[in-house]
């Protein structure tokens, strides 16, 4: 694993790939130290001043240091403009012997956001493929509007889950929303490209990009994941639950 340099300028050609298919793997992102600092942390059985949600990132600065990360930073402001926000936060480690993915999916169906500057950064925390359940793109979905969905289809793969959500619009309308665990339909195997990304390396995605992730099928390694969601300042969140969004700073950064 390679050592990080300090900033990231983006090329013509890799502005282009994340237009064109909707998605970007860059290289070093965090470095080893990084990585198991956090890892190492949430491992270790740790008292939070509030119960675990979606927005650790507020109150954590183990959380905080990665989702504010300059290097992460630089590539959302050269991808999606120049005043990022945090939405939500997520550690997801999946266990070998069957731990479950989440189903194909749009993070736009979940994340509902008006104008849609919704993107997500997705940090491998451990080596990721295949075999442990790594991250799975469909190329150039971000052009196509939000597909046709059901509900999962396939528990022995994917998690299942209802919830119902408090909603509510930038004029005060308010009103609940049943949601559950999407899963894109019509999808054929030749489009879905299985991503292996390596440890500290980062899958940077639009709100529209269908993506999702299959079981842990191996037999001793974890495929572990940290994703951030980000819009733009004056974008609108309708969930209530998430709609307290936080300015991106660097100053919790190592």
């Amino acid at each position: 694993m390679k050592q990080p340099s300090k900033n990231i300028i983006l090329s013509d050609d890799q502005m282009k790939s994340y237009e064109n298919d909707g998605f970007l793997i860059v290289e070093n992102i965090l470095s080893e130290s990084e990585v198991d600092t956090f890892v190492d942390y949430e491992a270790r059985e740790v008292t939070l001043l509030e119960p675990r949600g979606l927005q650790n990132h507020i109150q954590d600065p183990y959380w905080a240091n990665i989702t504010n990360h300059p290097r992460i930073i630089d590539v959302i402001k050269q991808l999606n403009g120049p005043a990022p926000h945090i939405v939500q936060s997520m550690y997801m480690d999946k266990a070998p012997k069957g731990g479950t993915g989440v189903a194909l999916h749009q993070d736009s169906h979940y994340i509902r956001n008006e104008p849609n500057t919704l993107m997500a950064c997705w940090i491998a925390l451990s080596h990721t493929c295949a075999e442990n359940g790594g991250l799975c793109v469909v190329k150039g979905s971000n052009k196509g509007g939000l597909r046709s969905f059901d509900r999962v289809r396939d528990t022995t793969e994917h998690t299942s889950w209802e919830k119902v959500y408090k909603m509510s619009d930038r004029e005060g309308n308010a009103w609940d929303e049943t949601m559950h665990s999407f899963d894109i339909t019509g999808l054929h195997d030749h489009e879905i490209s299985q991503l292996e990304v390596s440890k500290g390396s980062a899958v940077f995605f639009t709100g529209m990009t269908i993506h999702g992730s299959f079981a842990n099928k191996s037999e001793k390694s974890p495929r572990r994941a940290f994703a951030t969601h980000y819009i733009q300042e004056e974008t609108w969140i309708f969930r209530e639950d998430i709609q307290e969004t936080q300015p991106v700073t660097t100053k919790n950064t190592n």
